[in-house]
């Protein structure tokens, strides 16, 4: 035993858990108790079915007001899990709650050891090891921040609505920043939402007007988070606001200067009815935007591009809001939460080309069918195909891009439910016959099974059985002229040919292409999938790894508007917890540097992920703030001097723990 240990004089309590059979099952727990018991500065040990437990809690802190233990360890699942919960129940018997230790005999040991003798002494080899270490805990105390009140929120979707909405309602100051012209995301596109067949103008427009004239909200759209720095409760967001070419104060959405533009409709797609029409390089993006003010594109307006237009536009207007000398500007936030609402993009139907999308002019993807059916699409409403005509026969063919190994396995969670609203509203609208070729029907939510069943007796065509293909091959004179829509019925073994006028591919939800981007600029992981990823999927799902910053709606995963929505204000309830306490605790687990051996090689400040090492060149020191620090130990393990060392993983307790390993093993 080192100086140090024998010195400290510490009485060690240790606990074992059982959790349940979990860990119970695989590991002799009486043996690790008895094995315990012969360890070093161990007074005494006990074990109980769930330490996790108000009476196993109760159990640990009597010990230490009655046996006077100075040092806990307690072996059970994993310290992310509960180690808060065995810190704060030491800290409540009067011990510093640094002084506790956790062994993983759950996840590190149960859960992957087949050998119960096996699992009984790595258990024992843990145990040891934490008994070692626990000597050597420093006393920390968490370090008090000041929180700034202002939250940002990024996406103007409908959680990104319903969060600033809330927060705003709250009292709180709030930014909404949305890279496209208006916000609504793609709520805004929807004709009708399932399973009420609610209008979903009629739901989303009246909160896109409460955010645009709330007096705590401000909203910037067009506009982009570039740069974050900072940490929990202090972070400075640098946004690009793109140049309208309008001034927002002075345009009031007249839209004179559309009709003055030189320009004749149908020379460039508008992105908003996904490419079934056309519009002007002075545009509106859809009647009931959100601000209500027009924009320039830059990429095809002729005075943008070559000045040699007539700026019939800029005439027309009479509260000259039109600049075609504005630029982008950068605006500073300075805030103390952050909630990322960025949502998610539809599958690109032409990576399954066998669908025939982008080849057959007749087959639409699910989010143009959307257009369609809605009243302010480019049709009024009408389902039409591209020559004008009504479809007789419709097929919808789900799951395209989700479920499947060659793109996303991943369920998308809507679109049963959406291709059951569209083929609602095209049977109403057209009388068409539909045919919905689905894998599975999965309608969880409430209400959904009763749609599907009102479905069925509306005389919709259910057909189990993932398509083939799509072709215009005909074998039969009643295929001449149609789709064909070739795909095995699974309830009847027998691959059917269904020809239609008309097809509608149900694409599944994805993380935007940026995912990956957007998480490095807000230093948050992501899924594989490209989802952003929580802290906990259980316990903190809505929080991320970073503190301060939290994830709602689509964004973190395919969810529909309710679930969308349910989590943006769960996501508000966080930010709302760390802004109005008016301060954060920041775990001491953070690294420091040793200036005596620091030579200052600048090595430490390029590996910190967190930018929280900076150089002092009056000193000749790297130093480090343990604001922004995140305990990661990076720079640990990269100081070629041993300067960077972190509280409670310093050398000497790295090293005992590996000690303790090894003289058991």
């Amino acid at each position: 035993m080192s100086e140090t240990m024998q010195s400290a004089e510490p009485r060690v309590g240790v606990y074992v858990c059982h959790c349940g059979i979990n860990i119970a099952a695989k590991v002799d727990i009486a043996a690790v108790v008895e094995f315990a018991k012969t360890l070093p500065y161990v007074i005494v040990v006990r074990d109980y079915k769930f330490m996790c437990s108000d009476p196993g809690q109760e159990l640990l802190q009597q010990d230490i007001k009655e046996l006077g233990l100075n040092r806990i360890v307690v072996a059970s699942c994993s310290p992310l899990m509960h180690e808060a919960t065995f810190r704060h129940a030491t800290e409540a018997a009067g011990l510093n709650q640094f002084y506790f230790q956790m062994a993983n005999i759950r996840e590190h040991v149960s859960w992957v050891t087949a050998d119960k003798a096996l699992a009984t002494r790595k258990s024992q080899a843990l145990v040891s090891a934490a008994v070692r270490r626990v000597v050597l805990n420093e006393p920390l105390e968490h370090q008090k921040v000041p929180v700034k009140p202002n939250v940002l929120v990024v996406g103007g979707g409908i959680a990104g609505i319903h969060a600033a909405l809330t927060l705003a309602n709250a009292g709180k100051q709030v930014t909404l920043v949305e890279r496209e012209p208006t916000i609504g995301g793609h709520m805004a596109k929807f004709d009708k939402t399932f399973p009420t067949l609610d209008c979903a103008a009629c739901i989303l427009t009246p909160k896109m007007s409460m955010v645009r004239s709330h007096p705590n909200i401000t909203m910037l759209t067009y506009a982009e988070v570039v740069g974050v720095e900072g940490y929990v409760g202090n972070f400075t967001v640098k946004v690009k606001k793109k140049a309208r070419y309008v001034h927002e104060e002075l345009c009031v959405g007249c839209n004179e200067c559309v009709e003055a533009c030189v320009y004749k409709e149908g020379r460039f797609t508008d992105t908003f009815n996904e490419g079934l029409s056309k519009r002007k390089p002075v545009y509106m993006p859809f009647p009931q935007a959100t601000p209500s003010v027009v924009l320039i594109d830059p990429e095809s307006c002729i005075e943008l591009k070559t000045g040699k237009c007539k700026k019939q536009c800029a005439t027309a207007c009479t509260r000259n809001a039109i600049d075609f000398t504005m630029t982008d500007e950068i605006v500073a936030l300075e805030v103390g939460a952050i909630i990322i609402a960025t949502g998610f993009q539809t599958f690109d139907a032409t990576r399954i080309p066998q669908y025939g999308y982008g080849k057959f002019p007749n087959v639409y993807t699910s989010l143009e069918v959307e257009r369609l059916v809605n009243a302010s699409g480019p049709t009024g409403g009408e389902v039409q195909l591209r020559d004008g005509s009504t479809p007789k026969r419709v097929g919808i063919i789900h799951c395209v891009g989700s479920r499947d190994e060659k793109t996303n396995r991943h369920c998308s969670r809507v679109c049963c439910m959406y291709s059951l609203k569209l083929a609602h509203l095209i049977h109403e609208r057209t009388d068409a016959e539909v045919y919905n070729l689905y894998i599975d029907m999965r309608t969880p939510g409430k209400g959904y099974e009763e749609f599907y069943d009102k479905l069925l007796k509306e005389g919709v065509n259910f057909i189990r059985g993932r398509a083939a293909e799509v072709t215009d091959w005909t074998v039969t004179p009643e295929e001449e002229g149609k789709l064909v829509i070739r795909a095995e019925d699974t309830l009847i073994g027998v691959v059917r040919r269904i020809p239609v006028d008309m097809v509608v591919l149900s694409v599944g939800l994805e993380a935007h292409a940026d995912a990956d981007e957007v998480r490095r600029l807000f230093n948050i992981s992501c899924s594989k999938e490209g989802w952003f990823l929580e802290r906990h999927p259980k316990l903190a799902p809505v929080s991320t790894f970073t503190d301060g910053i939290f994830i709602a709606g689509a964004c973190q995963g395919p969810k529909d508007i309710p679930d969308t929505v349910a989590q943006a204000g769960a996501a508000v309830a966080e930010a709302l917890a760390l802004v109005d306490r008016g301060f954060v605790e920041l775990e001491p687990n953070t690294a420091f540097i040793t200036k005596e051996l620091c030579s200052g090689c600048h090595t430490c400040i390029a590996m910190c992920p967190f930018s929280a090492i900076r150089y002092n060149k009056e000193a000749g020191v790297a130093e480090i703030n343990p604001a922004l620090c995140k305990g990661c130990g990076t720079c640990v393990a990269a100081c070629p001097s041993g300067a960077a060392q972190q509280h409670l993983f310093t050398d000497e307790q790295i090293f005992q723990e590996i000690e303790g390993v090894l003289n058991y093993v």
